[in-house]
């Protein structure tokens, strides 16, 4: 009776795991999380591993003219991914936050760009552990509106803690070219 009890609930439960197989297990959402930790390390300056034809990453040097160089290697990009409606913003942003870590950090740089799924991922990576901090700041004030307008230009932004400093990044979302072609045919079809 014992074992046809054991064997019952061994069998509703290989029945509960199938209909949990399509969500990611808690130890797949915990390796995704935590990969970039688990990453051998290397430098900031050595050449990206795994470079593919969505993903761009540059090492930057502790230049003044890193900030220009970080926006013309971003304009190319985009260029090359025919994304011309979010190079002004990423432009920008990434002109901010590559001479935010000039000023504020120590040691190599990289720039790193991916898209997936008419997303543009933005990151520059650095050396030091700390994150942006928030400052009020007074009206008449030359700087502290990096966070400002990382607010109020990108989808989403953030940082993570990484073995090597940290990474800042931000998310700017490309138009959907698909929907706006159905868009386009459902109005001239409509005329």
């Amino acid at each position: 009776m014992a074992i046809q009890a054991i064997g019952r609930s061994a069998a509703s439960r290989r029945g509960d795991r199938s209909s949990r197989a399509a969500a990611p297990s808690w130890a797949a959402r915990q390796w995704a999380l935590w990969s970039r930790m688990l990453a051998p390390l290397k430098p900031l300056d050595a050449p990206r591993g795994r470079a593919t034809a969505w993903d761009a990453s540059w090492p930057l040097q502790r230049e003044l003219t890193s900030a220009s160089r970080a926006r013309h290697l971003v304009t190319a990009q985009l260029d090359d991914w025919a994304l011309d409606e979010l190079v002004d913003t990423a432009e920008l942003l990434v002109s901010e936050l590559v001479t935010n870590a000039l000023r504020h950090t120590q040691g190599p740089l990289r720039l790193n760009l991916r898209l997936r799924h008419s997303r543009l991922l933005c990151e520059v990576e650095d050396t030091e552990p700390a994150g942006p901090v928030r400052n009020v700041i007074d009206l008449d004030a030359e700087g502290g509106r990096g966070t400002e307008l990382l607010d109020l230009l990108a989808d989403a932004w953030g940082n993570i803690r990484t073995a090597t400093g940290k990474t800042i990044w931000f998310e700017l979302q490309a138009e959907d070219r698909n929907r706006t072609e159905r868009g386009a045919r459902s109005v001239m079809t409509a005329a």
